[in-house]
């Protein structure tokens, strides 16, 4: 089994293709990162008509039964997510409403301050906030997955022990491997593992350690090394893949509406566009990359099933319902 644990391609029936090529059982795909309710629910129904256009190659996921159906029928599961709580606006009743058409992930923040928590850019990370607290337990309730990948260290960390159900960080790396903001020290990935929460790794160069050149040996054995610390039952991968998305898309990415100016973010003013991936891992084809490297580390055959996509399975399973 292989599941993505987030991408934000530019998609077309070519990468559907490449996911069947590449075995992709499963993926999480980001379908807001700014947009208001109403923008979110048009790119629901963009995803809609690709349903209808190549139902013999993906299928909408609800819960992590419809990894089965895909496997079965030789179709990918496509869940959505998004990376900021824009969506839902100010409204804690949209939290539901999101769920019933399809939202499965929610990050609580994205780099910024938002109404609910304390994103990774900002100086002064404050935590959950009041609403934060009771959009939490409303995420809870419906079973939308709380996603910490682009929030500040204490946030996190209260999110984690706030929340009665395990939450994620989709997207990142461990910061003491390749030290960028948007990585995660080691008392945020115990916080969140520890409580059964999941941490997908991320092949976004940014977050790698050499960044576009990382080879996958560096990358699979930081892999194992988190494994022997935290256990590999609750890691997976997390791609953070933006396949033939135009430059223009990561500016919207690390813009949006706020700021008149252009945020670099993660990147820098000499190249504010997307980065190369490593040649290891260009699209969906090259899972198998990732598997064979993790086996040459000495993991065994069944924590390599799990990281590359059985834990995010019983993962799905556990978190995609209503709370009993």
């Amino acid at each position: 089994m292989r599941i993505d644990g987030l991408q934000y391609a530019n998609w077309c029936e070519k990468q559907f293709r490449q996911m069947r090529d590449g075995d992709v059982d499963a993926v999480h795909v980001t379908i807001a990162y700014h947009e208001d309710f109403r923008e979110t629910v048009l790119n629901f129904e963009k995803w809609n008509r690709w349903f209808e256009q190549f139902p013999d190659l993906i299928i909408k996921g609800h819960q992590a039964s419809d990894i089965d159906l895909a496997r079965d029928t030789g179709r990918t599961a496509i869940f959505f997510g998004f990376q900021n709580p824009s969506p839902i606006e100010s409204d804690i009743g949209l939290v539901e409403i999101l769920h019933t058409l399809g939202a499965r992930f929610m990050q609580l923040t994205y780099n910024n301050q938002s109404l609910l928590a304390t994103g990774c850019y900002e100086s002064e990370d404050t935590g959950i906030t009041r609403m934060g607290r009771q959009v939490i337990k409303e995420m809870n309730r419906v079973g939308m997955v709380i996603d910490m990948s682009h929030s500040a260290d204490r946030s996190t960390i209260e999110a984690a022990e706030i929340s009665e159900r395990p939450i994620a960080i989709t997207h990142a790396n461990p910061y003491d491997w390749s030290p960028a903001l948007r990585n995660k020290r080691d008392d945020v990935i115990r916080a969140v593992t520890e409580n059964g929460g999941m941490l997908g790794f991320s092949i976004y160069p940014h977050h790698l350690q050499g960044k576009s050149g990382c080879t996958v040996e560096n990358f699979c054995e930081m892999i194992a090394r988190t494994a022997e610390k935290y256990g590999a039952a609750q890691l997976g991968i997390g791609s953070d893949l933006c396949q033939d998305q135009p430059d223009s898309v990561v500016e919207w990415m690390r813009t949006g509406r706020w700021t008149k100016e252009i945020d670099f973010g993660e990147g820098s003013a000499d190249a504010p566009g997307f980065p190369e991936m490593p040649t290891w891992f260009r699209d969906n084809r090259d899972f198998g990359n990732i598997e064979n490297g993790l086996r040459a580390t000495g993991l065994s055959d069944a924590e390599v099933a799990g990281i590359m996509g059985g834990n995010w399975y019983r993962f799905f399973t556990e978190n995609f319902g209503p709370l009993e």
